[in-house]
């Protein structure tokens, strides 16, 4: 679309744009984006371009089966049954693959096994970082936090005291509920996904495997985390956990403390 076309579809203007700018940067309650320092940054890139390999394998990977698929060679889903059952699908003899198309799931296959060593380099990159940095190492020690989530947490919020409390930033990360209110009347619906998507996707996954440990051993759980699973499904319920994380991490960062599994706030204990 042209330039003028654009702006006669949204009404504004680059005069427009900046006089909004302008309004937004005198007003007292404006949040602005955290400024990142040069170590945090380096971490970020890191982690992008890790998962960046990540997609690419996770794309070759179902191009790899969905070719074999076509002459009725299949294979489940999953890197690892790819990487053990391609060696044996190119030297067999009686599957009617022609040299050429050998050659080529060949030429995947080895592709495939590069990205899946970049990927695990730049991890072992990132995991020599956190291993390096104080608060990374500080939050792994919460339920739910590697080394892979607790570095991207470090690199990404910058400094915590940004936020007012923990549920401003579990609210930048996309998972508090979103809200249609009106009239007095609350409306609460699903998370509002807004924010950063690997950070979330990170803390949710993190929060699914508490929540499988926790179900294996329900003599050792929290109470809080098995209350949740009688009350919610498994999805919300790892969703509500990944937001309790956020705010143990927000009040980690940005008090300056260490994790204690047994703390109780004041409002909880009132």
């Amino acid at each position: 679309m042209p330039k003028w076309e654009r702006r006669a579809t949204t009404g504004t203007d680059d005069a427009a744009d900046a006089e909004a700018i302008c309004e937004a940067v005198g007003r007292p309650n404006m949040r602005f984006v955290p400024i990142k320092n040069i170590e945090q940054q380096a971490a970020l890139s890191l982690h992008r371009v890790r998962q960046g390999f990540i997609r690419e394998r996770t794309a070759l990977a179902n191009r790899i089966r969905g070719l074999l698929a076509e002459f009725g060679l299949i294979i489940p889903q999953g890197i690892h049954h790819i990487a053990r059952r391609m060696p044996e699908i190119l030297e067999d003899a009686d599957n009617e693959l022609s040299d050429p198309m050998r050659a080529l799931l060949a030429r995947l296959l080895e592709h495939l096994q590069e990205l899946n060593r970049q990927a695990q380099e730049l991890e072992a990159q990132i995991i020599a970082w956190h291993r390096n940095n104080e608060l990374s190492r500080k939050l792994e020690a919460v339920p739910g936090i590697g080394p892979l989530t607790a570095s991207a947490l470090v690199a990404t919020v910058g400094d915590a005291k940004n936020f007012k409390n923990g549920r401003q930033m579990a609210a930048w990360l996309g998972l508090v509920p979103k809200q249609e209110s009106s009239g007095g009347k609350t409306v609460l619906l699903g998370i509002s996904k807004r924010g950063d998507v690997y950070l979330r996707t990170l803390l949710i996954h993190g929060a699914r495997a508490v929540l499988w440990a926790a179900q294996r051993r329900k003599a050792t759980v929290d109470r809080w985390v098995q209350g949740l699973l009688e009350r919610r499904n498994a999805n919300v319920a790892a969703v509500a956990m990944a937001n309790k994380t956020a705010r143990i991490v927000w009040a980690l960062l940005a008090k300056a403390r260490q994790y204690d599994p047994q703390h109780v706030s004041t409002s909880a204990a009132a």
